[in-house]
């Protein structure tokens, strides 16, 4: 996100202690700057934080043509030095999910180890075959921002268009929700590949853009009640936060463009959502 939404989110995380020094915001707004110019970037936004238990792991990401999915990511151990994540893979995905647990050490070479027991062959000849799976943090640390990004980045509705030829970009024309359209949750979107196909009403069909409504909404996620949503700052600001992930707080400023998210947390998925609700 830019410098105003930035320090936009910033505020709103920093009630839980979660922030950056002055030391590391100064850094940030240099080396984001170098960074878009090495990597030829169209943009660069600070995605957020993520706790380590030696040492955190600032992310930033790249934008090129495709707002939603021309993005790379990179993170950086002291705000100024940064590198590329490698892209997930499906295969990438499920070793992590298998080797890795507990909190991020802080260490991208630090290696999860999981033994899996494989079984080959039929009825007698059957044989089981131990298999070491290892995996290092680095892998594991794009995996997660893969997985948040998928399951809670948010944009309002109207805030990217997608065009004739299927490129999303930044609708030039949004001008921010209304209080009333603010406070719905219907009104904001997954910033990711949709997933379901959309259930809507005759109203709705005839009142959806599909230059605008080609993505899945945060009402119809599962289960219900993963979002909380209320108004802030003297009614002014509009903020979202996760339960799923705990630690991703969205806002947007009704009727102005204004609108970002930020991650900073210990990059841990809340299993225990549906058992809380």
């Amino acid at each position: 996100m830019d410098s105003t939404s930035l320090f936009y989110s910033l505020d709103l995380v920093s009630g839980a202690g979660l922030t950056l020094s002055s030391e590391q915001k100064s850094a940030l707004k240099t080396s984001l700057i170098i960074l878009q110019k090495n990597y030829k970037f169209k943009r660069v936004l600070f995605w957020g934080k993520i706790l380590g238990i030696k040492g955190d792991y600032f992310i930033a990401q790249g934008v090129t043509d495709d707002e939603m999915s021309d993005k790379k990511a990179l993170y950086s151990l002291n705000c100024m030095d940064w590198n590329l994540m490698p892209p997930p893979t499906d295969e990438m995905i499920a070793d992590v999910n298998m080797a890795a647990s507990g909190r991020f050490i802080g260490d991208p070479s630090h290696e999860y180890e999981f033994t899996e027991t494989r079984r080959f062959g039929e009825g007698d000849e059957a044989q089981e075959e131990q298999i070491m799976i290892r995996v290092n943090e680095e892998k594991r640390l794009a995996t997660t921002v893969a997985g948040i990004d998928q399951e809670v980045s948010v944009v309002p509705r109207g805030a990217y268009i997608k065009n004739p030829h299927g490129t999303v970009q930044k609708n030039r024309s949004f001008e921010g929700l209304s209080f009333g359209e603010a406070g719905k949750l219907s009104n904001y979107l997954h910033f990711s590949e949709p997933k379901r196909p959309r259930k809507m009403s005759i109203l709705e069909t005839a009142e959806s853009d599909p230059c605008r409504d080609f993505l899945d909404r945060l009402s119809e996620d599962i289960p219900k009640g993963s979002w909380s949503i209320q108004f802030e700052r003297g009614s002014s600001v509009c903020v979202l936060r996760s339960l799923l992930w705990l630690g991703l707080s969205f806002f947007h400023i009704p009727e102005t463009p204004q609108h970002g998210y930020i991650y900073m947390g210990p990059g841990l998925k809340n299993l225990d959502l549906p058992f809380m609700l």
